[in-house]
């Protein structure tokens, strides 16, 4: 009797290892088995992108300008950055506001940023200014930079009010290794130019810093600007819609242009969807759901009624928190945000579609 016992132990021990062996194979090719193993798993977000979620205190607060607000914010582990870069506030209500780094790219365990507060906006930057005080917590996303700094034989700059944000680390880059640069400031007054002080003590060698205060003297003039740069030159432009616009119309051959926006472009998609837009599916791979886009309904918005939780922010387009990786169909896109790379394996479902009847998302 104790033999027959002894082999069908050696049996199920046996049957109990081959088993746990070939989960343990199934859950290396898949830390998300038993849904489907994906070559590269990016959980819905390209590739390229810091989605890691890091908590920050508000160390310092200070009026840098009539009606914006500098934050200092610190922590641990906090990644590098360069000129150009943005990071993504997480504010207590949930949204989600993106802010370039003004600060010193070597100072670490700290990001600076600030933001003017627009009474008829969308109300970050009121929670911004309203509730974001020294000893607050708050949660960021990034780095991110989209508006790099490249090599150039030289460089313009034509910002606008708090546009200048993003182009002040640029500034100190260049001058500390005495490049050749220009700026043209516009503003509404001086008092409403924020780091106005700074910017004219760096550009004071060589008259390099051009201030134009609209009760002073109008609007910047593009044309003018940049009437005589020479071929090779960078041209950075950050502002309001209509500073852009002009830049982009004035821009001479043979020069390089760089656009930071804060807002969509005056007659973008509505966050919706278009009008003229079709229905059509969007299978969630990774839940194993399907969605339907109504026509004149956005992928985000279909997609937040199986997944509330999915980071987005402007809904129009341009600052690239919705961006999610595509496994499968053709993307209709309608961004002013991402590279050709990028399109070709991801999209911004707050306004791209499809270009036909299915899309399958990485999510």
């Amino acid at each position: 009797m104790a033999l027959p016992r002894l082999r069908t132990a050696v049996l199920v021990a046996g049957t109990a290892l081959l088993t746990r062996r070939a989960l343990r194979r199934r859950i290396a090719r898949s830390p998300l088995w038993p849904m489907p193993a994906l070559p590269d798993p990016v959980s819905g977000h390209s590739r390229r992108r810091a989605t890691t979620i890091r908590r920050l205190t508000v160390t310092e607060r200070s009026s840098v300008a009539d009606g914006v607000v500098q934050l200092r914010l610190e922590g641990t582990g906090l990644r590098s950055w360069q000129p150009g870069a943005h990071l993504d506030l997480v504010l207590p209500s949930g949204l989600v506001r993106q802010y370039s780094l003004c600060g010193d790219p070597d100072d670490p365990g700290t990001y600076t940023v600030a933001t003017r507060l627009v009474a008829d906006g969308r109300g970050g930057s009121r929670e911004v200014h309203e509730q974001l005080r020294e000893g607050a917590e708050i949660e960021v996303r990034g780095p991110r930079n989209r508006f790099p700094l490249v090599e150039a034989e030289a460089y313009v700059f034509v910002a606008g009010g708090i546009g200048i944000t993003p182009v002040l680390p640029m500034l100190r880059a260049l001058a500390a290794r005495g490049a050749d640069w220009r700026l043209v400031y516009g503003g509404r007054s001086r008092g409403s130019m924020p780091f106005l002080d700074e910017v004219e003590k760096l550009g004071a060698d060589g008259d390099r810093v051009t201030v134009v205060a609209q009760d002073e003297a109008g609007h910047p003039d593009a044309a003018a600007t940049l009437a005589d740069i020479a071929p090779g030159t960078a041209v950075y432009c950050c502002g309001p819609e209509p500073l852009m616009a002009a830049v982009t119309a004035a821009l001479p051959e043979g020069c390089t242009l760089h656009l930071e926006r804060f807002s969509a472009t005056t007659g973008g998609t509505d966050a919706t969807g278009p009008a003229d837009s079709d229905a059509f599916e969007v299978e969630l791979h990774r839940t194993g759901r399907t969605v339907r886009v109504a026509a004149g309904q956005s992928v985000l918005a279909a997609v937040r009624e199986e997944l509330p939780h999915i980071a987005y922010s402007c809904e129009q387009g341009f600052c690239g928190t919705c961006q999610q990786r595509v496994l499968e169909g053709e993307i209709d896109h309608r961004d002013e945000l991402l590279t050709d790379d990028e399109r070709a394996d991801s999209m911004l479902i707050c306004v791209s579609r499809c270009r036909g009847g299915r899309l399958v998302l990485d999510l």
